[in-house]
């Protein structure tokens, strides 16, 4: 159950700025993911972005863009991205069998791709804070169903230390800088 950044991915799903002014927490789960990958980016873990037909709901959020290093995108009308070829054949190469995922809206898109991760026998953990909808019901809603199908509940903080490992490296150390100042910048709420 413990994550290792040898096998893990973050998938960031659809936090796309023509849907966020209306999800209920979209800038918490923009922030937190954004924090997540900018330890993903220390430790080596992919970041993979999804994109939920963006010529009509526009890209992803410019916040959550400039929060990123290295990271793939996926544009989707599926609103699992298990059903879209492109994204299952990258993820059969990326040869990793632990996904973190996120995004909105959480009782959607975010939750129709957890199920078809568990099916395709990934192991999935939702990151709990940085997983939206429009309202707060229906994203607890989705993480329970989710939790219930197998996958595990997670925050930010448990992803970035199981990845991190250690606290005696310059990589912990840049982490944990990151750490104090992002939670310094936001309050947390929790579904």
């Amino acid at each position: 159950m413990r994550l290792n950044h040898k096998s893990s991915l973050l998938l960031i799903v659809d936090l796309q700025a023509g849907l966020l002014p209306v999800v209920d927490g979209g800038m918490q789960a923009v922030c937190e993911a954004g924090w997540l990958a900018g330890v993903a980016d220390l430790v080596g873990v992919p970041v993979w972005v999804t994109e939920q037909a963006p010529e009509k709901i526009g890209s992803s959020a410019p916040e959550l863009l400039e929060a990123l290093g290295e990271y793939e995108l996926f544009h989707k009308q599926h609103f699992s991205a298990m059903e879209e070829a492109s994204f299952c054949d990258a993820l059969t190469a990326a040869k990793v069998s632990q996904i973190v995922i996120c995004g909105s809206e959480a009782h959607v898109c975010v939750l129709q791709t957890a199920l078809g991760l568990l099916a395709a026998g990934y192991r999935v953990y939702w990151l709990s804070e940085a997983s939206a909808s429009r309202r707060p019901e229906e994203a607890r809603l989705a993480r329970e169903r989710a939790v219930t199908g197998g996958a595990v509940s997670i925050t930010a903080d448990m992803a970035a230390y199981e990845w991190l490992e250690r606290c005696d490296t310059p990589i912990f150390r840049q982490a944990h800088r990151q750490f104090l100042k992002h939670r310094s910048a936001r309050p947390l709420t929790f579904f």
